[in-house]
């Protein structure tokens, strides 16, 4: 599919090019010069003179500590990121208006209410062709083609996307056009074409996608532990079919489109370098006269543990393997979250964890490992502990992960282990928020899913209170090892042991169902 277009790279000047005023070529030429000068002028006095013995250098209690655990480290400051100004139109629309002066930039995007999980089954696919073709597909008075020429020649982009609960439509320019690029924006939310040779171009593309999802063994892994996790047919889970894609009409795509594109079912996140009085006025009465829609209903999706074992998918053609061990995790709004956070972090979540140290710097058993209990905004996440392996140590690498996670439950935490936990989260925290459009787009969401607007904020103090009794007591109420589902992707032959010596193995069909030889146009 298209990429981005870059917007900023006749603007962008690299100061670190400029020459310095010290390195100016007259100065330069006349430097050796005036050192041969004085080189023969002193160097007779020079040669009879015996340097003066430097004074010795007393050792100094306070010049450096013994240890470096023993170097202070000075608290955090505060964090209080700019908040973005908010605005409810009288039609529902929520605006974010978020000032960044630093380039001659403005960022926009749309989210819009409904997404993957909201297809109908027997139309998975539906979302990716939907955002794709929206863009592609142009708007009643310009094709796609025609709004890519219109974009380019202003190092702008618009483009639309989508997600498991929403659609999103982006874009970006540069400051001077932003009241040109604006009316693209609202043409593509008012008249949508979705031309058909664009909707036969992204049909097969995707049915490209599908015959190469078995390509790698990561991505299997990743895709068939999700279903595991969620359930084979869960709206969480659910993967495209030929024949799936094939039955997705133009008709569908308009009325998806009709369905969710309504200003109550949408928030307007906006950022960049502008006058904020200014750019109300021009979006209150750019999208102040679109009509309300129908709310967009939630879909309720049942949730089921998985059913617990080991399942295995063959693929014969690599010498590597991939374990996945799943289960259900938790909502951010769990009261557990803090604790959950410091647990992952300590037991799965970077090279310093107990996985990794133990997995793979001491046993070397492991290209990858990690893992941690998911939390997803508002549903359950995955419990998800995995490794990558060579084949002839498939079955050691399963042996390690189950004695490592039977020994969180039996001994737990150690207080260094926490406080180095605690440490990591803290100190790479803002790194996730070092942008202001960083901070907008975390306030987007709390507001899409209805969270305090100040829950960012409460992040820090509450991982700071997290203590090693937390971890270990949350660690005992969510991973149950017998409950885990083990997920194994590779090649048996090569394997150091067979599978069913863990218990009854539950074969994994990863064929790619056959649809129609050309997605249907119709």
């Amino acid at each position: 599919m298209r990429s981005n277009h870059p917007v900023m790279e006749a603007v962008l000047v690299n100061k670190s090019q400029r020459e310095p005023l010290s390195s100016s070529p007259r100065r330069r030429s006349l430097a050796p010069l005036v050192g041969i000068f004085v080189s023969l002028t002193f160097l007779p006095a020079m040669s009879q003179e015996k340097p003066a013995p430097k004074p010795p250098v007393k050792a100094s209690s306070s010049t450096a500590p013994a240890s470096w655990k023993q170097i202070p480290i000075p608290p955090l400051h505060q964090f209080h990121p700019q908040e973005p100004k908010r605005v409810e139109l009288p039609n529902g629309l929520v605006i974010f208006l978020q000032e960044d002066h630093e380039l001659p930039l403005i960022d926009g995007t749309i989210r819009i209410r409904g997404g993957h999980r909201d297809e109908p089954a027997d139309k998975v696919g539906l979302a990716p062709i939907y955002a794709e073709v929206w863009r592609t597909g142009g708007t009643k008075t310009k094709t796609g083609d025609e709004l890519d020429d219109f974009l380019e020649m202003r190092a702008a982009h618009v483009e639309a996307a989508p997600g498991a609960d929403s659609t999103s439509l982006s874009w970006s320019s540069l400051k001077e056009d932003f009241d040109r690029v604006l009316p693209v924006v609202l043409d593509l939310l008012e008249n949508p074409e979705f031309r058909q040779d664009k909707i036969d171009l992204a049909k097969q593309q995707l049915a490209s996608l599908i015959s190469r999802r078995n390509d790698e063994v990561g991505e299997i892994a990743q895709r068939e532990a999700t279903r595991l996790a969620y359930g084979r047919d869960n709206p969480y889970a659910r993967i495209p079919e030929y024949s799936t894609v094939a039955a997705i009409t133009r008709d569908d795509l308009l009325n998806w489109h009709k369905r969710t594109v309504a200003p109550n079912n949408m928030i307007l996140g906006i950022a960049g370098d502008f006058d904020p009085t200014l750019m109300e006025s021009k979006l209150r009465d750019a999208f102040g006269k679109l009509a309300q829609g129908q709310p967009f209903p939630r879909t309720e999706i049942a949730l089921h543990d998985p059913i617990p074992g080991i399942y295995f998918a063959e693929k014969d053609d690599v010498n590597q393997s991939t374990v996945e061990m799943v289960d259900l995790g938790i909502e951010r709004r769990s009261s557990d979250y803090y604790a959950v956070e410091v647990l992952n972090e300590a037991f799965g979540g970077g090279f310093s964890s107990r996985l990794f140290s133990n997995i793979r710097t001491r046993m070397g058993l492991a290209y990858s490992v990690g893992g941690g209990i998911g939390a997803a905004y508002d549903h359950p996440g995955i419990m998800r502990f995995s490794a990558s392996t060579k084949s002839g140590s498939t079955a050691a690498v399963i042996d390690a992960l189950k004695k490592e996670i039977d020994d969180l439950i039996k001994d737990g935490v150690k207080s260094d282990e926490v406080q180095k936990a605690k440490d990591a989260i803290l100190n790479s925290f803002i790194f996730a928020f070092d942008s202001k459009e960083k901070v907008l787009a975390e306030r987007m969401a709390y507001e899409f899913y209805g969270y305090p607007a100040d829950f960012l904020e409460r992040y820090r103090a509450g991982i700071e209170k997290v203590t090693v009794a937390d971890v270990d007591r949350v660690a005992r109420k969510y991973i149950h090892p017998e409950k885990l589902a083990t997920l194994v992707v590779g090649n048996s032959k090569d394997f150091d042991r067979a599978l069913d010596t863990f218990g009854k193995v539950t074969k994994v069909d990863i064929t790619i169902p056959q649809g129609p030889a050309k997605a249907s146009s119709k």
